[in-house]
């Protein structure tokens, strides 16, 4: 059965995005990082309510994954810079439909419907 699963995983292309953007915060994050590079502490104060272990671990994924860019420039104190990588930005038609669809369920949810 296991086979089964992982063989599904790698020819599955919704089961492709979900592995890729599992995770409470990864969809967030890639969402913020479409406005432009931020640096860790950017992201944190935008994200207050994630560990850091937590945020560093989601955006370790996301640039395991090809999605984030992490460029680090060597200077004292350290700087770490966080962008979108072009198959991250190819994700941006995506949320901005989720975006749309979530817009839309919320005034569904405020006039009562299901």
């Amino acid at each position: 059965m296991a086979k089964t699963a992982e063989r599904h995983a790698k020819t599955c292309p919704m089961t492709l995005v979900q592995k890729l953007v599992a995770g409470k915060w990864k969809l967030i994050l890639l969402w913020q990082l479409n406005s432009g590079t931020k640096r860790f502490n950017e992201l944190r104060k935008l994200l207050p309510s994630v560990s850091q272990r937590i945020l560093t671990q989601q955006l370790r994924d996301l640039e395991h994954d090809g999605l984030v860019h992490r460029e680090v420039f060597r200077v004292v104190p350290p700087r770490v810079e966080y962008s979108l990588t072009p198959t991250g930005r190819s994700f941006v038609p995506v949320m901005e439909s989720m975006c749309v669809w979530g817009k839309t369920h919320i005034k569904d949810k405020k006039a009562g419907g299901a």
